[in-house]
């Protein structure tokens, strides 16, 4: 039986990458072995190799990573205190260091069970008050509930249950932060709120962060097919959030997301990534990057999803230059669905640098 499931499994990768890599003529690609005088070296074009590859944030952001060294080497909340104390509440930043502290407690108690994440449970009994250590205590049961147990067990229940009552406290301890009701869209998720009590915390998010990037990625899972909503309806709540998105709103690439969430087990049609649904969402996710502003904290996630898409499309050189934008780090969708999210980043930048080069391309062209 388990070399019944290791065939299954190498055919099921043969069927994603094959056609990439079985690729030989003229204008296609061909990968040489490590080592090989004619295998790419990422750091001709400046790439970082893989295995100092960041998982844990999609783009820098330098004080956050100086935060978390300090709290994790010191085991002092105080810094993370003072951090998010002085991070907008209405941005996109706040959420991603929420959630960046909230993934870095996770990750150290899963390492040191019973002991990782020390700092955290010092935050909240030494300040039950501050917004901030409430915000992040409730992530963290949020992602714990989805690292650690499975929707059919009890647990999966207790913990997502507790993580809301934290919302609740949040939001009382910072009225207006839309931060606790993002959290709550993720509970929603996993607890299956029906939908006029998942459409009532929505209009709670939307009243407090219309704009909210992070926050609509989170409501497209709850709509997606796979959990409590179809493909019609996420691809009208994508779409719908795109057109109404102001100028330079990185909101024009939600629907790429939405084709991501519904992405087939299997592609078996070479053409796939050439189709017109693929292309429009794909076109509408470069506009919003080139329109957006460089400091946008979001810009990241959306080049991290193009790179996968331009790639299987076979759009080499636009490939190549998302990856240029954002390398180094890979702690974003797609690569954190994968187990090792380096590894998979690396595989597809691997793949768009080969048929970048297979067309002509080379480290001095991909220069401005």
């Amino acid at each position: 039986m388990d070399i019944l499931w290791f065939l299954i499994a190498v055919g099921v990768l043969f069927a994603a990458l094959g056609p990439f890599l079985l690729r030989r003529r003229s204008g296609g690609i061909r990968l040489a072995a490590p080592g090989s005088p004619d295998a790419a070296d990422p750091e001709s074009y400046g790439f970082v190799r893989q295995e100092a590859l960041d998982v844990r944030l999609p783009g820098p952001d330098q004080d956050l990573l100086d935060v978390l060294d300090v709290v994790q080497r010191t085991q002092d909340w105080r810094a993370a205190q003072q951090l998010l104390a002085g991070t907008p509440k209405e941005g996109e930043v706040r959420w991603q260091r929420v959630q960046a502290f909230a993934g870095a407690a996770s990750l150290e108690l899963a390492q040191r069970p019973g002991e990782g994440g020390r700092w955290l449970r010092d935050w909240r009994s030494e300040s039950p008050k501050d917004a901030g250590g409430a915000q992040v205590h409730a992530e963290f049961l949020v992602q714990q509930a989805w690292r650690s147990s499975s929707a059919d067990k009890d647990d999966w229940r207790i913990i997502l249950e507790e993580s809301r009552d934290l919302c609740a406290q949040a939001a009382l301890l910072a009225p207006g932060d839309p931060i606790p009701y993002i959290i709550e869209l993720s509970i929603a998720r996993g607890l299956a709120y029906p939908r006029p009590e998942f459409d009532r915390l929505w209009a709670k998010v939307i009243d407090r962060a219309p704009t909210h990037m992070g926050a609509h990625l989170v409501a497209l899972h709850y709509l997606s097919e796979k959990w409590h909503g179809s493909r019609a309806e996420s691809d009208s709540f994508a779409t719908m959030a795109a057109s109404r998105a102001p100028q330079g709103s990185l909101l024009a690439a939600l629907p790429l997301f939405s084709v991501y969430d519904h992405l087939p087990e299997v592609v078996l049609v070479s053409s796939f990534y050439q189709s017109a649904v693929v292309t429009r969402a794909m076109e509408g996710a470069l506009f919003a990057v080139h329109a957006a502003r460089p400091d946008d904290p979001m810009l990241a996630h959306v080049r991290h999803l193009l790179i996968l898409f331009l790639v299987r499309s076979e759009r080499w050189a636009e490939a190549v230059r998302q990856i240029a934008a954002v390398d180094g780090y890979v702690g974003a969708l797609p690569w954190t669905h994968n187990p090792d999210p380096a590894a998979d980043y690396t595989l597809h930048r691997n793949l768009a640098v080969a048929g970048y080069e297979s067309n002509g391309g080379s480290p001095a062209t991909l220069r401005p």
